[in-house]
């Protein structure tokens, strides 16, 4: 039957797990979808001392932090329309593409002919921007154009661009055509348009030079800024800012560890949506073009875009070594201080001066050091636990805040115009 309860009121579930496979909650490797902890549970009063992680606390909520919350964050006005995924276009037919080998893209020596042949062309190309383009490329550049038509019409488009319509003819409309079109009928009817423009998306970076974005799925979680003019794809995330403030509240600790939190993953990615990472995230006032954040945004962006070029290597490329214990190069090293000096502006933007930012180079996750004698170690530098756990708590904190404080400016609103009716 086992051991009895230390007492009659308390009980101890543990897991089936052995020591060893006590997971860190950012992470759970293989297949396993679970997290797991050790919870000590009290029926009815608790008058001793509670402690979590071998520290004493007033409370331990349901994220496992000692203050925040038990909810769910929830998502912010203020953060809403500000975040966009790319657009879904649902054929690579609409590309000209040298690298792609599924015999569906048209190659850019075409489009070359085809723009000296009727410049008027030029108005429905564009360059194509997705993730690998933001990640890899050390300058972000693109290699890929791709076909537009907006939302006219077949005929328009027969008439006025009748090669390029004739190539999406050929390559996109023959898969198109064979779709459910009563479940898709954009899809089916209008085979000459993307599934999805994100025309909410283009609204909204109207007239800007550039946008900061940052790949849906990736290790690192890296942003960077990219020029507008472009179509981005559905692989990245797009934001409607051009200032170095909001790269910096987006790329500094505090947003990362959240995203870490809330983020779904895939594999050991991470996977950034908007919904879940940006919209519920409590921004520090005035981020977007706080001063102190601003020249700690500028001289990191453009510090590792000059590092990215001199090496010729891209984010992921820079970040693996970023947090590579064994790296110790002096840029490497000066893109850490940078990153810290990030870290400081928006801790203190938040008016959390107590919280210290030095790192460390831990591992995401507990491993198996024999099956990692041949694998590269999950190694990350960043705050210690409790730190991090601390800023996550605060956050929640600060979301739960923020949202009561929407919700009573929402009601007095209502009041307000309901009152404006009845003199009315």
């Amino acid at each position: 039957m086992g051991s009895p309860p230390r007492s009659l009121n308390e009980r101890v579930w543990k897991t089936a797990f052995p020591p060893q496979s006590l997971l860190d909650p950012f992470h759970v490797p293989g297949v396993a979808a679970v997290v797991v902890s050790v919870v000590h549970v009290t029926k009815g009063r608790f008058r001793g001392q509670k402690r979590l992680d071998g520290r004493c606390v007033d409370e331990i909520t349901a994220f496992l932090f000692h203050t925040g919350g038990h909810g769910d964050p929830f998502r912010l006005e203020a953060n809403a329309d500000q975040s966009f995924q790319g657009s879904i276009v649902l054929g690579m037919g609409f590309t000209f593409d040298d690298t792609n080998s599924s015999g569906v893209t048209t190659p850019l020596a075409v489009l070359d002919e085809l723009l000296s042949k009727d410049p008027d062309n030029q108005q429905v190309v564009f360059p194509y921007i997705g993730g690998e383009e933001v990640n890899t490329n050390p300058r972000h550049s693109h290699h890929r154009y791709i076909i537009d038509f907006g939302e006219w019409d077949e005929d328009y488009c027969r008439n006025r661009w009748p090669d390029l319509l004739a190539i999406v003819e050929q390559h996109v409309k023959p898969d198109r055509v064979n779709k459910d079109a009563k479940k898709y009928p954009r899809m089916v009817l209008e085979w000459w348009k993307y599934w999805n423009p994100r025309v909410e998306l283009r609204s909204a970076i109207e007239g800007l030079e550039r946008v900061l974005a940052i790949s849906r799925v990736g290790q690192q979680g890296a942003f960077t800024f990219i020029p507008n003019g472009s179509v981005f794809a559905d692989s990245l995330v797009i934001f409607p800012y051009e200032t170095f403030s909001a790269f910096c509240a987006l790329q500094a600790r505090p947003h990362e560890i959240w995203v870490r939190f809330f983020a779904s993953s895939m594999k050991d990615d991470l996977r950034y949506t908007p919904s879940d990472c940006f919209e519920t995230f409590p921004f520090p006032g005035n981020w977007e073009s706080h001063p102190n954040l601003e020249n700690a945004g500028e001289e990191y962006h453009r510090f590792r875009a000059a590092l990215m070029a001199r090496n010729m290597e891209g984010m992921t490329k820079t970040y693996n070594r970023f947090h590579d214990p064994d790296e110790r190069s002096p840029d490497i090293l000066r893109l850490r201080e940078l990153h810290e000096k990030m870290d400081r502006a928006v801790l203190d933007a938040y008016g959390w001066t107590d919280v210290p930012t030095d790192c460390q180079f831990l591992l995401d996750f507990e491993i198996d050091e024999e099956e990692y004698k041949r694998k590269k170690k999950p190694w990350r530098y960043r705050w210690p636990d409790e730190v991090r756990d601390d800023v996550l708590a605060r956050l929640l904190a600060l979301n739960g805040e923020r949202a009561q404080s929407e919700r009573i400016m929402a009601e007095q609103a209502a009041q307000a115009a309901k009152h404006e009716l009845l003199k009315v």
